[in-house]
């Protein structure tokens, strides 16, 4: 799916999936990276282009922390999607780790694997204590981090000799992205011609600046010749709007929670969220979820088409936190089928 940029219409943008591996009241794990890597055979029939997966600890209602590991059982199981993180918060860890790790995917299942990074903990501040064994960093080493993940990929971007090597992972083309929900991974990201992918999907009000601050800041490189944006969107859609905003509670309640600093697995929907929130957590949950699209076909193609046109997105990456797996099925069924209504693949 794609918009046309003199048109506006859509017709040629690739769409693709992120995947938060939810756990659900009353579900496991286990039961979580199953519906992930279902969800990740189906959207590789539907014609999706790439499945990310989120590093996120300390989070009940989340499965994928070992973001690596799961990224192999996706791509073990699945034959022509590309598989990647979306992302790997690299402060987290030693860059030689994630460039082994990488590289290992890569050699496993080659011209398939994507890293994406993020500078953010994914995590609260006692967590990210428990993770970065040297208290210091606190992510404003991300540009260094990143100069030296990268030269174990290519040690001629290195300043001096290189005298650890990533094997498996030098030599290897493993395409990486730049994280952002703010303008620093994008200035980054232009800086150095890496395209970069925006968290419009629970930071809406920043999108167009941070896009804007990309494209404007942009440098060729060996990698990208112009810029190239991914944005992150929260798409529910179900058969009528009123289904829709119904599955949609269970990621309301979720950002709720996450306004109340309460961590729980994925709520089952409830019929009136007015029960649940205050006035004050409503307008707060609104605004972070104001870019998300609900509702039935029509109503996400027509609200789909003015995000692209809004954004001028080279690619989509669609999240739904729905708490019935069978459910999130059919809601990415239908983004498939509204683009193929526009153009015959995605």
């Amino acid at each position: 799916m794609s918009i046309d940029k003199n048109t506006n219409q859509l017709s040629d943008i690739p769409v693709s999936v992120l995947d938060l591996s939810p756990i659900v009241v009353g579900g496991t794990p286990s039961d979580s990276l199953r519906n992930t890597l279902d969800l990740a055979r189906h959207a590789e029939k539907w014609g999706y282009h790439r499945y990310w997966l989120a590093e996120h600890h300390n989070m009940p209602g989340i499965a994928s922390s070992a973001t690596s590991v799961v990224i192999g059982y996706v791509a073990a199981g699945t034959s022509t999607i590309r598989v990647g993180s979306g992302g790997i918060m690299l402060p987290n860890h030693a860059p030689l780790v994630i460039a082994e790790q990488f590289g290992t995917l890569e050699s496993l299942f080659p011209g398939r694997i994507d890293l994406g990074l993020g500078r953010a903990p994914g995590t609260d501040h006692l967590t990210a204590r428990a993770l970065r064994r040297d208290r210091r960093s606190d992510g404003e080493d991300f540009p260094e981090q990143l100069a030296e993940l990268r030269a174990y990929f290519n040690p001629s971007l290195a300043s001096g000799r290189m005298h650890v090597r990533a094997i498996p992972g030098e030599g290897l083309n493993i395409p990486i992205w730049l994280l952002g929900s703010s303008g620093f991974s994008a200035q980054l990201a232009a800086q150095l011609g890496l395209p970069f992918a925006f968290a419009s999907h629970f930071s809406p009000h920043y999108t167009q600046t941070a896009l804007d601050l990309y494209r404007s800041h942009f440098s060729p490189s060996e990698v990208l010749d112009e810029p190239y944006a991914m944005v992150g969107v929260n798409i529910i859609a179900a058969d009528t709007d009123e289904e829709a905003q119904w599955l949609a509670t269970s990621m309301q309640q979720q950002f709720l929670n996450l306004v109340r600093n309460k961590r729980e697995p994925l709520q089952p929907p409830v019929e009136n969220m007015d029960d649940l929130w205050s006035e004050y957590e409503k307008a707060a949950v609104k605004q972070q979820l104001s870019s998300s699209i609900i509702g039935a076909p029509e109503t996400v193609k027509e609200k789909l088409q003015k995000f692209l046109t809004d954004t001028q997105a080279d690619e989509i990456m669609i999240n739904a936190q729905i708490f019935d797996h069978q459910a999130r099925l059919h809601s990415y069924e239908i983004v498939a089928e509204i683009a193929k209504q526009a153009e015959p693949c995605l």
